[in-house]
Parts: C-alpha cells; structure tokens; sequence
C-alpha cells in the first residue's frame, strides 16, 4: 500500500509517516486471477522450515511473466487424507497403505488461497481451519497448499538469483578476455613488433579496462555474498572461468604482473616484511608506543618507528599524506578456527564490520595456503570504509592480506598496501593505504581469545566536516579500538544467537529457541541494511537540502523493484548529523527507553508504548532485540527495534513490521521474506579528550565525558510503484520528520541550545 503525497505537508505528515507502509504485500510477484507458479514438489514440511537456508535471505528477483503462467502445476494437486496416515507418523504399522489419490483442486479454491496467500503467506491455524471449512477441504490440504506455495516462489527467486549472477559473471569473462587479447595482440610503437604479455608498459585504454575489470568483480561480490553459491575461500570467478585453456587458467595476478612490475616472489617478500613489522608492532612497549598522561591512549612514536623498521620518508610527489597509528587490546568470545576463517572470507568479514565496510571484495588469491586451515593464504583485496553518517567521506583501500600460523594456538593476519599495485589503479580511488595492519589472535581457554589489533594508515589529506573533524584525525573514526569494540559486539552476538540454555528473563516474550533465532536473524538484517543505507557510500547519492529549523538535512532516493527484503516502490533516505553536548551514553539511554519513546517519535501522538518482547544479545543490556506495540487513534502497529552499544558507538534501529508476519516469526518461521524498511539513530563519541579535572583513582570522579554525534536517518515509501518519480513534498515531508524528531530530543534531553 502506498502513501498518499496529496494532502498538504502541514496536515499530512502525521498520517504519511503512521501508514503501514511497510506491510508485508506480496501482490507484486502475482498477476491477477491468481495463477499458479512453476511446478514444485509436494512435500511435508514443518511451519518455517522451508528455505530457512541457515539465514541466509534470498535476495532481489524480479518475478515475470516466465515463471507465472495460466498452466496448472502438480502443487495444485493435494493428496487425499486416505491411506496416507497421520503426521506424527501413526498408522505406519498395521494395514497396507492404500495407493495414494490425488486431488485437483477447482478454479474456486484455488483463487481463494491465492487471495490469502497475498495477504499472510503463513496463515496461522485459525486461518487454515477457517478456509478449509469454506472451500471444503481438510486443514491439512490448505496447509500443504501453502508449504508448496512457497516453495514455489523461492524456486522462482532462486532461479532469477542465478540468472543475474550468470550475466555478471559472463561480463567478467569477457572483460577478462578482451584484456589478455588486446596485450597479447599488443604492439611496439617504435619497431612494430608485439610485445610479451609480461611487458610492464600498458596503454591507457588497456590500464582502464583493467580498472573496469576489478570494478565488476566488486559489484559481483553483492551477488556471491546473498546467493552463497562459492565456499568460502574461493577467489573471484574471473580467475577461474576458463575451460581447460592454459592461458585462461593462470591467477590473474600472474596476468597482471606485466602492469604491476611485481612478480609473485616479490610479493611473498613484502608480506612475509610486513608480518614481522606487525609481530613487533603489537609487542613492543617503550619507546615505540608512549602511553598518553592525558587520554590513556597508546601513541606510536613515529621517529622511534622509522628508525626500527628503516622507513624512508619520501613522498614520491603525492599529494601530503597524514599518519594514523594505533593499538587495542581485546578478549572476543569465539573460538580460534571461526576467527581466523572470517578473515580468510571476505564475506564473512564484511559481515562481522557492517558499520565500518561498505564494500568488499577479494581481487585474486595469490596463495590459497595449506590444509584446512589454509595457513599462509595470500588475497589481494578491496574495501570500502565508510562511518555512519553521509558527511564525512569513505576510505577506498587496496591491499593484500597474509594470514599465517604462528603457533598452535597463535595466528597472525596482517594488511599492507603495495605501492606498485596502487600506483596502477585510478588515482581518485587511492586515497588510503594500509602500512602493515592487522591483529595478533591467541587462543584461550574456554573458546576465548586474546586479540592484540594494530591499526596503520597513510591517508590523503582530505577536508573533513568541521563536527567530525576531531574524531577522524585523532584517529578514533577508523582506529583500532573501533574495531576490536565491533568485533568484540559480533562475536556476543553471535553466542547469544547460537545459545541454547538461554535464561527466561533474556528471552521474554518468545516461546520457541527457534522463534528468538528468527527475531534475531530479522534484526541482525534490519540493521545491516540500515548501516547500508546511511553511509557516504556509491551505493547511496546524497543531495543536501534546506530545513526551515536550520538543520543540515541530507536525502537520497532509490527504487525497489524487486528485493522481497524491503518494500516495493520509491524510496526517500533523509539523513541530518548534529552535535549534542550530552554523553553519548545518555543519548542510548534515552533513545531506546520505550517509556520515553513518545517524547521525540511523533509517530506515537503520544500514544503508549508496550514491549511485548525483549531478547538479550550480549552482557549489557543495551544490546537486545525487542518487538513493541504502539496504539495511536487510529490503529496498532508492532514496531522491531534493535539496539547495540559497545565501547565506541552505539545504535538504535527500528521498523514498522506488519503483524501477521511477525507473529509467524516469533513461532519460529523463516523471517527473509518480511519486507522491512529501517530508520534510527547512530551515536558516537565527539573524539574531543581532555585532561582529567582531578587527580584520584576513583574512576567515576577521572572521567570527562565530552559531547556526541548523534545522526538520525528515517526512511519511508514515498510510492508503491517503482517507476514513480520522487515529488518535493516527500521530501518536505520527511524534512519535516528529521527537524521535528530533532528538536524533541534536544528539548527531552535540555540542550535547545547545544
């Protein structure tokens, strides 16, 4: 259903932001009549079971005339009760079934649990017992029905997943081709003759459709991540697409080496540098790391640091570069093998740091390592690093990673760019370089382990917003106590996840282990695509715009075609940053207390609020899952909302789910298929650190808690229908929401003039 944009901003937005829009409407992927799907099996299954896939979702298709036809198909073939025995399984001794009959059902029925279908793809009981009275059928034939009907759409996306990975993998092969063919046929300007593949010299076009080539294994990497067909550790398709060609089967960092000038042993030379660099690194106290009197903080002394390691300050003509150096210690509740191999899998750690990486993908492999454990594997990689606001720029970095064993119960992954690789690559990307990074992992007992993070980046000098000046250049924004909190926060999460002895007072409200795994997953997605969506990203453009109230607002549109994720149609971001003289700590407690939520959610009219769920998801309790319902004048909604915090920043993010299928999710039922559109807060620290006021080893009486960033983002459904274009008054609509939503937090929380 859609929002109607006609009425006046001033009497409309209210109404616009309370319609539940995102309801979960399947009408999109039907034709109306109701016509049947492409055939699928007809199987017993239990309620959420079917294509729960381990949490994985399913991702964009576009359902066409191809896949749903006017032809019937066996899933509109019931079997009868007869013979069939019971679903416990009563009956299977005894008598001699009797041959199975099948039951075709009419036009009738089968329109009408087309029509429920589109409503509640998983009717509960009532429901089922209900229409089988009206149409004449047994319960169980109405719930086989829909087991099949949905296993049909998910056959249909899947179908469609595999289509689209296939065309982008064939323009990988031909991009790939098309680069060896033209060095291959390449030719000498001064004596004409062809030059070896290996020649260091390129032509610009070629150097291009290089860059084009690493841009498309990129964007692929979107499209590997959902459908999952690659094990992890598998390189990019590009360098095995080939069919027994020799030429075609070598790595495509062997095909690059006439463009980089490196060959793979100098390669292993410079990783094998930047491991030991690292080892020194995370070890060493004095005087290469000085603990700072006033912050408490570890600061790397630079002189000390190029006299050890014999580091040439040349600048090779580039444009001034700042250094940010930094180390963190920290204990993560994960077993060894599971970290190591999230490293190793660029999927798994983009996952594991979805508020700092945007973007990631593995170039090449350039040594897969040995064993199962591929000890000494080698990846030449691309990450984009973003913070969650739209006003400070994203970090674009390539490098290659080494991960090696450094004992039984020790591993080592280290980061380092490679100039020669960099210096060929489109020089508006190359705005960071990784000196030698990474982490040292000890195992310790009880599946945890000791994580020792150093963090060493040369980066352009850029202009930074003035608000988030402070805590980008001290190196806070993208250091590595950022990192080691996330992970840290990840790896709970995911205890709790796989918990199954989990206490009743950490799982209110849900009665199932199976219904709290698919809250979670729910969750865990909802956030994800609220961290997408809220970044400097390319995957977002942003366009800034005027507020009536003085607030630096920030909007950007998209269009959902097809992403059974999210609702259909037009979708309008409105992002706004503003600094707050209140701790950071504060603004968390605030902002996700359901019985203060009515002072700044002018959604609620100031309407109750009731939690009718609360799920933990790590020790402190402000890392939870909880599911609210709202009444206002007109009607109820639930409301899922997601809340995290760690020693770096913190998050709240909440949507509107439609009711039917929630409660499906709580009984344990696949949560891929409820669209969901996120909004929230993120808050982080200002990054300004001062003297303590008082010299005392009382804690409470040290500290000095400065101010927080606090950025608030909605998004809403501006139009149902894809191919609608975006009107001013949503946009001044959803201005409204962002300045109004503002000015009631700075009022609750006393700082109208911060």
């Amino acid at each position: 259903m859609g929002v109607d944009m006609s009425n006046p901003p001033a009497s409309r937005t209210k109404d616009f932001f309370a319609s539940p829009a995102l309801s979960l409407s399947l009408a999109g992927i039907f034709r109306d009549g109701g016509a049947a799907a492409a055939a699928a099996a007809n199987m017993e299954v239990e309620e959420g079971d079917e294509g729960s896939g381990g949490g994985r979702r399913d991702d964009t298709v576009e359902i066409s005339s191809e896949n749903s036809g006017p032809a019937r198909s066996r899933s509109e073939d019931e079997f009868d009760g007869e013979g069939e025995g019971d679903e416990d399984g009563e009956g299977e001794k005894g008598k001699k079934k009797k041959r199975k009959k099948y039951h075709r059902h009419t036009a009738e029925q089968i329109r009408e649990m087309e029509a429920l279908f589109k409503e509640s793809p998983h009717p509960d009981e009532k429901q089922r017992q209900q229409l089988s009275k009206q149409l004449g059928l047994a319960p169980r034939q109405v719930k086989f029905w829909f087991q099949n009907r949905r296993t049909q759409i998910k056959a249909i996306q899947e179908r469609h997943e595999n289509s689209l990975l296939k065309s982008e993998m064939e323009k990988l092969r031909d991009e790939n081709k098309a680069m060896r063919e033209t060095i291959k046929k390449s030719c000498c300007p001064n004596c004409g003759s062809a030059t070896s593949s290996r020649d260091p010299t390129m032509t610009t076009e070629e150097q291009q459709l290089r860059i084009e080539n690493a841009r498309l294994k990129a964007e692929v990497e979107k499209l590997r991540a959902v459908i999952g067909k690659y094990p992890p550790g598998t390189g990019s398709p590009s360098s095995s697409c080939s069919a027994g060609n020799d030429h075609e089967n070598r790595s495509s960092l062997e095909f690059y080496t006439g463009i980089f000038g490196l060959e793979k042993s100098r390669i292993m030379e410079i990783v094998n540098q930047a491991m030991e660099e690292l080892k020194k690194m995370a070890t060493a106290g004095e005087p290469l790391w000085i603990r700072s009197v006033e912050t408490g903080r570890e600061i790397l002394n630079y002189d000390e640091y190029m006299r050890e390691f014999s580091v040439e300050n040349s600048g090779n003509g580039r444009p001034k570069r700042s250094i940010e150096a930094s180390r963190e210690t920290g204990v993560v509740f994960v077993d060894l093998p599971r970290l190591v191999q999230s490293f190793m899998d660029v999927n798994q750690w983009k996952e594991m740091f979805p508020c700092t990486i945007s973007k990631a993908a593995t170039v090449d492999i350039i040594c897969n390592g040995e064993g199962p454990s591929r000890n000494g594997a080698v990846q030449l990689m691309f990450a984009e690093l973003q913070m969650l606001t739209p006003m400070v720029p994203t970090r674009e970095v390539y490098f290659v990673r080494f991960c090696k064993q450094l004992s039984a119960d020790q591993w080592a992954i280290v980061d380092v760019s490679i100039d020669k690789v960099e210096d060929n690559i489109d020089a508006s990307l190359v705005k960071c370089r990784k000196r030698p990074s990474g982490c040292i992992i000890e195992d310790k007992s009880n599946g945890h382990c000791k994580v020792i993070w150093v963090e060493h980046l040369e980066c352009q000098k850029s202009t930074v917003h003035t608000m988030y000046r402070q805590i980008v250049n001290s190196g806070l924004a993208f250091g590595a106590k950022h990192w080691i909190a996330t992970l840290q926060l990840q790896c709970e999460r995911l205890v709790f996840f796989m918990a199954t002895n989990v206490p009743t007072k950490d799982s209110s409200g849900v009665a199932t282990l199976a219904g709290r795994k698919s809250i979670l997953k729910l969750a865990q997605r909802m956030t994800w695509s609220f961290c997408r969506a809220l970044g400097a990203s390319s995957f977002n453009s942003w366009t800034k715009v005027s507020s009536k109230t003085g607030d630096d607002i920030r909007v950007a549109s998209r269009k959902n075609l097809n992403d059974p994720g999210e609702p259909q149609g037009v979708i309008l971001c409105a992002v706004s940053s503003v600094w707050l003289p209140v701790a950071p700590h504060v603004i968390f407690d605030f902002l996700r207390d359901e019985a203060r939520r009515s002072e700044w959610d002018i959604m609620l009219s100031g309407g109750p609020v009731q939690s009718i769920a609360n799920l933990a998801k790590g020790q402190d309790r402000g890392n939870a899952v909880t599911i609210q319902t709202m009444k206002s004048k007109d009607n109820s909604m639930w409301v899922v909302q997601d809340t995290c915090t760690n020693a770096y920043e913190s998050m709240v993010v909440y949507a509107p789910v439609d009711i039917a299928g929630m409660q499906s999710v709580m009984t344990g039922c696949d949560s891929s298929s409820i669209a969901i559109l996120p909004s929230g807060f993120s808050i982080l620290p200002d990054g300004v650190e001062s003297r303590p006021l008082v010299i005392t080893s009382r804690p409470e009486e040290k500290s000095t808690e400065g101010g927080s960033l606090l950025t608030i983002a909605f998004q809403v459904l501006t139009n149902t229908s894809p191919t609608a274009k975006l009107t001013m008054e949503s946009v001044e609509s959803v201005n409204t929401l962002v300045s109004c939503t503002l000015q009631n937090i700075k009022t609750s929380l006393q700082c109208e003039d911060g």
